[in-house]
C-alpha cells in the first residue's frame, strides 16, 4: 500500500478504536510492555546497527546519545508505560452537561482526535511513547522518526503493532513510515489525516505548516532561558543552571541560553564560569560577561540558536524586566526559569514571560510529561491552541456534544412557546 492507502485504512481502525474499552486498552498496553522486555536482545542488536551507520556518518556525541537505546533506556521506557497504564480513562469522560431545558440534556464528551501524524527526531524511544500515547487515547498513528534511527523504530513498531493487535487493537491502527517520500506524501492527506504533530526546528515546523492544509500542532526549537536573579541563591542557581544546561544537552527542553542580573554578575559569573569548564561547556558572553570572565563572543544568532551541545549564550541584563523582555524577544516560548528568593519578582516573571512553561528555582529539565505526570508525551507545543506545553493524553483528546431529547423542536423556542434553561448539571452528573 502507499501512504494514502495507510491512512485510508488508519482513518477506518480509528472509527473502531475509538470505541475500544479502557481495559482492553491497558491489556494492549501491558502486553506492549512485555514484548519490550521479552525481545530486548532483539532491539539492542538493531539499535547497535543504528549507532554504527551514525557513527560512520559522523553523527555528534550528544545526537549519538540520543540515538542510544540501552537497558537503561528501556527501564525509562517500560517505567513511562507503567504510569501511563496507571491513568484514567481518558475517552468518553463527561466535561460539562447542561439542562437546555426539561427532558432536552446537552453533555461535553472528550474523544479522540482520530489520525494523527508525527514527524519526530532520531530518539527511538519517543516512538514507543508517541504510539501509546495514541493508543491510550484511541488515536490511529502514523508515525516517522528520524532516519537515523530507522532500524530500532522498525522493531520497535512491530513489537507494537503485534503486541496491540493480540489483544483485540483494531487492525492497521498504527504504521511507520521510513523515508523522505513518504512525509511529502503524507502532507496531502488532508481526507485522511486530523493533526500532524510535527518535532524539529522552526524550520521544519514552518515548512509542515506551509505545505500541507492538514491542521499542525507545531512543537518548534527549544530556545530556553534560566535568569539568575539578584535575590537569588548563587549556589543554588549554579546548580540548577549547570544541570538545565548539562544533564542531558541533546533535548529541547535544556537551557540554551543563561541570562544574569548586572547586580550579581560579578559574584555570579566565575562560580558559573568555573561550573560549565568542568562539564567542558563553551560559553559565549555578551561584552559585558566578557569583561568579567573568559568566554567566546556572542553575536546577534547566539540568542536564537538552539546548541543542543556543550555550548551556551550569556547575557548580562540590567534587571528582571530586561531578562523578560530578553525572553519575549528571542525564546521560542518553550520553557523558561527564575532563579530568585522574591517571591513577588518571580509571580511578575512567571506571568508575563509568554512561554508554555514558566518554573522557579528549577532546572527547566523538568519540562516533559513523564516528569509532568503524563505518563509520555508526544512533543512540547510551543502553540496556542487546544494543547500547550508537554502533550500527554488530553492533548491528544477533543470532545463532542450529545443531545438528549424527547421530541424536542426548535420552532417551540423561537415563536415563545417553551424558553431555555440552560441549567449547569456538571456536579450531578
Amino acid at each position: 500500500m502507499n501512504i494514502k492507502e495507510y491512512a485510508l485504512v488508519a482513518k477506518q481502525a480509528s472509527i473502531a478504536l475509538s470505541t475500544v474499552s479502557g481495559e482492553t486498552k491497558n491489556n494492549a498496553l501491558k502486553a506492549i510492555a512485555r514484548d519490550l522486555a521479552r525481545y530486548k536482545n532483539e532491539i539492542f542488536q538493531a539499535n547497535f546497527r543504528d549507532l554504527q551507520n551514525a557513527e560512520t556518518e559522523g553523527l555528534s556525541a550528544p545526537n549519538l546519545k540520543r540515538l542510544r537505546f540501552d537497558d537503561a533506556k528501556l527501564k525509562e521506557t517500560l517505567s513511562g508505560l507503567e504510569s501511563l497504564i496507571s491513568l484514567d480513562e481518558p475517552v468518553g469522560k463527561q466535561l460539562k452537561v447542561t439542562e437546555l431545558d426539561e427532558g432536552l440534556i446537552l453533555h461535553q464528551v472528550s474523544c479522540p482526535i482520530g489520525v494523527i501524524g508525527v514527524i519526530f527526531e532520531s530518539r527511538p524511544d519517543a516512538l514507543v511513547q508517541i504510539a501509546t500515547l495514541c493508543l491510550k487515547s484511541g488515536n490511529a498513528a502514523l508515525l516517522k522518526g528520524g532516519s537515523e534511527a530507522l532500524e530500532t523504530n522498525k522493531i520497535l513498531a512491530k513489537i507494537i503493532y503485534e503486541a496491540s493487535i493480540g489483544e483485540e487493537i483494531p487492525e492497521r491502527w498504527m504504521h511507520l513510515l521510513e523515508t523522505r517520500q513518504d512525509v511529502q506524501e503524507l502532507l496531502s492527506c488532508e481526507d485522511s489525516i486530523d493533526l500532524l504533530i510535527p518535532r524539529g526546528s522552526n524550520e521544519f515546523v514552518k515548512y509542515i505548516m506551509n505545505h500541507t492544509k492538514i491542521p499542525v500542532m507545531g512543537h518548534a526549537d527549544g530556545i530556553c532561558h534560566c535568569f539568575v536573579d539578584k535575590f537569588a541563591n548563587l549556589e543554588m542557581a549554579t546548580q540548577i543552571v549547570v544541570d538545565a544546561k548539562t544533564q542531558y544537552v541533546a533535548v529541547c527542553n535544556a537551557t540554551e541560553t543563561l541570562l544574569v542580573d548586572e547586580k550579581i554578575a560579578k559574584a555570579f559569573l566565575p562560580m558559573i564560569h568555573e561550573a560549565f569548564s568542568e562539564k567542558h561547556v563553551i560559553m559565549y558572553g555578551c561584552e559585558l560577561t566578557q569583561k568579567i570572565i573568559a568566554v567566546e563572543p556572542a553575536t546577534s544568532d547566539s540568542y536564537i540558536t538552539e546548541y543542543l551541545d556543550y555550548e551556551i549564550s550569556i547575557k548580562v541584563v540590567k534587571d528582571f524586566h530586561e531578562a523578560i523582555h530578553h525572553i519575549n524577544q528571542y525564546g521560542s516560548g518553550h520553557t523558561d526559569a527564575i532563579i530568585t528568593h522574591d517571591n513577588n519578582r518571580a509571580e511578575v516573571f512567571m506571568n508575563q514571560v509568554d512561554s508554555a512553561n514558566v518554573f522557579l528555582n528549577c532546572s527547566t529539565r523538568f519540562s516533559d510529561g513523564f516528569r509532568y505526570g503524563f505518563g509520555a508525551e508526544v512533543g512540547i507545543s510551543t502553540a496556542k491552541i487546544h494543547a500547550r506545553g508537554p502533550v500527554g493524553l488530553e492533548g491528544l483528546l477533543i470532545y463532542k456534544y450529545k443531545l438528549y431529547g424527547h421530541g424536542q423542536i426548535v420552532a417551540d423556542y423561537s415563536e415563545g412557546r417553551k424558553t431555555f434553561t440552560h441549567r449547569d448539571l456538571s456536579n450531578h452528573a
